[in-house]
C-alpha cells in the first residue's frame, strides 16, 4: 500500500478550466441524488451548466453496480430482510460491486467534463483515490491505495469505496468516505466483492468525533486542489 501524490494538473495549452460549482445537500434520499445526478449529466453533455461536485448523506441503502449483479452471493441478506432493518437496495449502472451508504458517511458525485486534456478512465479513479487520500492526511489519518484494488485504504480496512461511471466523457457516481457512519451496517454485504477485509471509519481511527461539515469542506479543497479548479 502507498499514499504517493497522485497525477498532477496539465491542462492543454491555451485551455483554461472552467470553475467547479460544489453544493452541500445534506441527507438526501437515493432516488431523489440519482435523478439529480442525470439531469446534470445531460445538461454538462450539452454544455448548459458548469461542472459540479455533490456533497450529500444517504439515508442507509446498498447499492450494486454492474460487477455487483455478477456476483449475488455478495449481499448477504435478502432485500426483504434488508427493508424490515431500514436499508433500501438499488441496482445501478456505476462500475464496481456492492457497496453501502448510511448516515455519517460523505457521499461525493462528481458530474465533470473530462475532456479534451483527461479523457483517461483509469487516471479520473486515480485523482479520486488521491482527493480521499489528502483529505484523510488533513484530519491526521495516513490513508493509500492497495495495488490492484480500487478505494482509499487503512492497513486492511477500506475507509472510502470508488465507483464510477463516465458517458460522453461526463462523470457520475463518485465516491463515499466513512466518516461516522454505522460500521455495523456492513455486515449485510461484502464490501465491493472484497472477502477478508475490513472497513473504517474517520472517528474509528481517530477516537474522536469529526463535523461533517470540516470534512466535506475538505474534501471540496482537495478536489479543486487535484483538479485545478475554482471552486464556487
Amino acid at each position: 500500500m502507498h499514499a504517493d501524490q497522485g497525477p498532477t494538473e496539465t491542462a492543454a495549452p491555451g485551455f483554461h478550466r472552467p470553475p467547479l460549482v460544489v453544493r452541500s445537500l445534506g441527507v438526501v434520499p437515493y432516488e431523489v441524488a440519482l435523478n439529480r445526478q442525470r439531469q446534470l449529466v445531460k445538461a454538462r453533455q450539452a454544455d448548459e451548466t458548469p461542472d459540479h461536485l455533490l456533497l450529500l448523506e444517504h439515508p442507509a441503502v446498498i447499492t450494486i453496480g454492474v460487477r455487483g449483479r455478477a456476483h449475488p452471493q455478495h449481499l448477504l441478506a435478502s432485500r426483504a430482510e434488508l427493508r424490515e432493518v431500514g436499508i433500501d437496495v438499488h441496482d445501478v449502472a456505476r462500475g464496481g460491486d456492492v457497496t453501502y451508504h448510511g448516515p455519517g458517511q460523505i457521499v461525493g458525485y462528481p458530474v465533470v467534463s473530462l475532456k479534451p486534456d483527461r479523457c483517461d478512465v483509469r487516471r479520473y479513479v486515480t485523482d479520486l483515490e488521491e482527493i480521499l487520500i489528502r483529505t484523510a492526511a488533513s484530519f491526521g489519518v495516513e490513508a493509500g491505495r492497495v495495488a490492484g484494488l480500487t478505494g482509499v485504504w487503512v492497513g486492511n480496512d477500506k475507509l472510502a469505496a470508488i465507483g464510477v461511471r463516465v458517458s460522453r466523457w461526463v462523470t457520475s457516481h463518485g465516491f463515499a468516505l466513512n466518516v461516522a457512519t454505522d460500521l455495523d451496517h456492513f455486515r449485510f454485504i461484502v464490501p465491493c466483492g472484497l472477502e477478508g477485509r475490513g472497513v473504517t471509519s474517520l472517528e474509528r481511527l481517530l477516537g474522536t468525533p469529526l463535523s461533517q461539515t470540516e470534512v466535506e469542506a475538505a474534501v471540496a479543497s482537495e478536489f479543486a486542489s487535484v483538479f485545478g479548479r475554482r471552486v464556487v
